[in-house]
């Protein structure tokens, strides 16, 4: 089928791929940042153009794949992929300089078993990560765009939860993690109205932090001033 001949986008794709749940606010790179980037994208890096990818080719084997989106400077996400080399993880961020910095850290930590695209992750999603092909997401600290009018910009919300279902092995967790309780509430909202899930916390809506999510020097501050955070895990059950 040629690029004429392709069946038109929804609007529900249309709205999706259009309003976006980030602001690209695109900071200098260090020199550090920029030298990683230059010497380990071509074996770290993944390219949205390429589509849809191979997972086990691009990591040499068959493992559990884990898919963090949006990880920021990468920090906790290299520490997860040093603690579990057992796993394939793959990282989704849109500001170059964070993928720097991630690159730059999995170096100092010799980590070989994680892969990033520097692209929206809505469009990862859609056109490179193959259906039923992941056993667990992370989103953590997503921006809450707190102000009303910008609810829109969230981007837990139905079609985000649906494809991220789409992209989940049944039996596969996504993991969700917040420090606004007025959008861990939406969260817990959203994802009880989505079909193929359910909640694994045994009480309430919400779970201890797992061991497997560093806490971070921010989480740890903000703990110490009584700020709460909020894990959400959910399980694909069909």
């Amino acid at each position: 089928m040629t690029d004429d001949q392709k069946a038109p986008e929804s609007n529900e794709d249309l709205r999706m791929r259009k309003i976006r749940s980030f602001v690209k606010r695109e900071g200098r790179m260090t020199k550090g940042q920029a030298r990683a980037m230059e010497q380990y994208w071509p074996t770290m890096g993944l390219n949205h153009v390429d589509g849809k990818m191979d997972i086990d080719a691009a990591f040499g084997r068959c493992a559990p794949v884990v898919l963090e989106i949006g990880f920021g400077m990468g920090k906790s996400l290299v520490e997860m992929a040093k603690a579990e080399p057992e796993k394939n993880f793959i990282g989704i961020e849109v500001h170059g300089p964070g993928v720097g910095a991630c690159l730059l850290y999995a170096e100092e930590l010799g980590v070989t078993n994680l892969k990033v695209f520097e692209h929206d992750a809505v469009e990862v999603l859609a056109d490179c990560i193959a259906d039923e092909s992941l056993d667990r997401v992370q989103l953590y600290f997503p921006d809450p765009w707190h102000k009303k009018r910008h609810h829109k910009r969230r981007i837990v919300k139905e079609e985000f939860i649906a494809a991220i279902r789409s992209k989940l092995k049944t039996g596969g967790w996504f993991h969700m993690a917040t420090d606004w309780e007025h959008y861990s509430e939406h969260m817990v909202e959203e994802m009880n109205e989505a079909p193929g899930f359910e909640n694994t916390a045994t009480e309430g809506n919400f779970v201890p932090r797992p061991d497997f999510r560093p806490l971070t020097k921010f989480e740890a501050r903000g703990q110490r001033l009584g700020h709460g955070v909020w894990d959400l895990i959910y399980k694909k059950v069909n």
